[in-house]
């Protein structure tokens, strides 16, 4: 096998990973909110709060960062999240696919050298040198 060329399934994803998609990392969560008012039936019944309201959240720059969305932009939102998980799953395949070929050519690396050293035999490159002492002053 000539490992100088990524395999076919490297080709696949590194083609499916150069197709731009709409994606967006972060979460999205629904949640509904009692409000302050005394006279509202949210104070005193969790069915009658406030909302479904939407809200997607991001870290950005290491700060927490939310907006919130209709229920329409939180159902693309979510598309988008699946879509970002979905690219991250394939990255991390063609990392691990990428760290297979570099094994295999460190592995031919082996080999090559080992068959080396089998026709021509061990040379000796380097001479070790005498210490000091020994020499004599």
């Amino acid at each position: 096998m000539d490992n100088t060329l990524p395999p076919s399934r490297l080709r696949q994803l590194a083609a499916e990973l150069a197709e731009p998609k709409p994606m967006r990392r972060g979460s999205l969560s629904e949640r509904t909110i009692k409000c302050s008012k005394s006279g509202c039936a949210c104070a005193h019944d969790p069915k009658a709060r406030h909302g479904p309201y939407f809200s997607l959240t991001r870290s950005v720059g290491g700060k927490t960062r939310s907006r919130f969305l209709t229920r329409e932009q939180a159902a693309l939102a979510r598309q988008q999240i699946e879509t970002g998980h979905e690219f991250r799953s394939q990255v991390e395949a063609y990392w691990e696919d990428c760290e297979v070929w570099a094994d295999r050519e460190l592995e031919d690396v082996v080999t090559a050298s080992a068959e080396g050293a089998e026709k021509k035999g061990f040379q000796r490159t380097s001479r070790t040198k005498s210490s000091k002492k020994s020499r004599g002053s």
